[in-house]
């Protein structure tokens, strides 16, 4: 089952690096030349989380609505994983750089890995706005 694959794969791999979505097929579609046929694939379909907790904050509605755009979902609870929903390393870098733009902070992309919930997330934006503010105050006396 996809829950024991996945239970085996997170005894040897950092749980960012395992797959949110399995897909079962018959057979692996090959090229004339015996390559895996990529475009052949079918496209895993990203699921939500069997309960749903709606932002509670500003920020978090702030990041849901951006995960939602660059995950192309219309919904996103604040204990969604963004992994989980389909996300992956090149949406990370395009989730970080919208962040970014939005909260005007420096975000480095290993912080979509370490707080991969709408959650976690704020918290750690509302810390670095409140950081850089704590900096301003303190230059400016």
């Amino acid at each position: 089952s996809a829950g024991a694959l996945a239970g085996a794969l997170g005894s040897v791999l950092p749980e960012y690096m395992i797959p949110s979505v399995f897909v079962e097929i018959d057979a692996i579609p090959l090229t004339a030349n015996g390559k895996l046929d990529r475009s052949a694939l079918p496209d895993p379909e990203a699921v939500a989380t069997d309960t749903y907790v709606a932002p509670r904050s500003e920020i978090e509605e702030g990041i849901s609505a951006i995960w939602g755009q660059v995950l192309g979902l219309d919904k996103v609870g604040v204990e969604d994983n963004f992994f989980d929903l389909g996300g992956h390393s090149i949406l990370a870098v395009r989730l970080i750089s919208r962040l970014q733009a939005e909260y005007d902070l420096d975000l480095p992309v290993r912080v979509a890995f370490e707080r991969p919930t709408v959650a976690q997330l704020a918290v750690e934006i509302e810390d670095r706005v409140r950081a850089e503010i704590d900096a301003l105050l303190t230059d400016s006396r």
